[in-house]
């Protein structure tokens, strides 16, 4: 039985660091506030240097914040050491033990921790069934694949009985097969024990598949906070379109409003758009459109020229100019559907539901 799963909260972290070429200091992670549900899985999602590894060892004790506070449930743990912090690390060079077997590895902590053998024993047996290492408890970690090491970390972390399970970038040694059906099984046991998890990644289908909420960061700022569907459908910034996902950008002006719906002018075609309430009449915006919100017609919102068609199986990949602006498109089951060809004048069309406004 795992401890009880407690929530984290930053206010206001920020950690400086200076630039060893410039000698100037620069804030890796800039006024960051936080709050992580007991129990949920929340990713840490970014390009590199955006402070998502910084933010975690903060967590961790790894680093101390120059500014704000951390707790873990109602304790601020800023001072603490982390070993002293109700907290496990899963690594992502697994950082186990090659001279100890997988028993070893996994009984480690609780070793330290001078528990009886006994007990000892018993729950390190539990956790190796738990990530379904049962009979391998003999083997040296060097005979192992790289997913059955992975789960041996995993085990290692669970074993301690922490109240948070901190994972830096976990998956990022795995080939790209094994990734997918190791994610899927980190996020079955994080759920059948109900731990919190906070977990570092650059990649945004890891962060998609395995997250209750998304928090991106961009140059050491929390750019968005959200449920993997309100990240994609809603996104606060072309940043954070762009970087989730695939999107397409369409300038233009709002014409007219009526309340939360209007009419958007984009290279003279007239476009209803909805969830407008912060634009006023006359004011620019972007319209965000997805590759796979939009499909091909002989008549729609927006005229355009064909520039590539290329069937994918699956679907029929077309980009296509709206004026200057290239625009991709993802038409799924093409079979049954008029293929345009290049050089083809045809229409974008989409549904008002479908896009969002920046």
């Amino acid at each position: 039985m795992l401890a009880e799963s407690k929530g984290i909260r930053l206010e206001h972290i920020s950690k400086i660091y200076q630039d060893p070429k410039t000698g100037k200091d620069f804030k890796a992670v800039d006024d960051a506030n936080i709050v992580i549900e007991p129990g949920s899985f929340v990713t840490l999602l970014g390009p590199s240097g955006c402070g998502k590894t910084t933010t975690l060892r903060m967590i961790a004790g790894f680093e101390s914040p120059d500014e704000g506070e951390i707790y873990l449930g109602d304790q601020a743990i800023n001072e603490l050491t982390p070993n002293k912090r109700d907290t496990a690390m899963v690594f992502q060079s697994y950082a186990l033990f090659p001279h100890y077997n997988v028993y070893d590895n996994v009984a480690y902590g609780l070793k330290l921790r001078k528990m009886d053998k006994e007990d000892i024993h018993k729950k390190v047996m539990n956790i190796l069934d738990l990530v379904e290492l049962t009979g391998m408890e003999g083997r040296m970690t060097n005979q192992l694949s790289g997913g059955q090491q992975q789960r041996v970390a995993l085990a290692r972390a669970l074993v301690v009985e922490p109240s948070v399970l901190l994972f830096d970038e976990p998956l990022s040694n795995l080939d790209a097969k094994l990734r997918v059906s190791m994610r899927t099984e980190i996020r079955n046991i994080q759920q059948r024990v109900g731990i919190t998890a906070v977990y570092v990644t650059h990649d945004q289908s890891e962060a998609m598949a395995l997250s209750d909420q998304i928090i991106i960061m961009n140059k050491g700022v929390v750019a968005q906070i959200g449920s993997p569907q309100q990240i994609y459908y809603h996104p606060n910034s072309e940043f954070v379109a762009d970087f989730i996902g695939e999107a397409n950008f369409l300038k233009g002006r709002i014409e007219s409003k009526n309340g939360s719906q209007g009419v958007m002018d984009i290279n003279g075609c007239k476009v209803d758009v909805i969830d407008i309430e912060k634009f006023g009449e006359g004011s620019e915006a972007t319209l965000v459109l997805r590759p796979e919100a939009a499909t091909l017609g002989d008549s729609g919102q927006l005229e355009c020229k064909v520039l590539l068609s290329c069937f994918m199986g699956s679907y029929q990949n077309y980009h296509v100019t709206v004026g200057n602006i290239v625009v991709k498109i993802t038409e799924f089951n093409p079979k049954q559907k008029k293929i345009y060809q290049v050089g083809d004048t045809a229409y974008v069309r989409f549904e008002a539901s479908d896009v969002h406004v920046l």
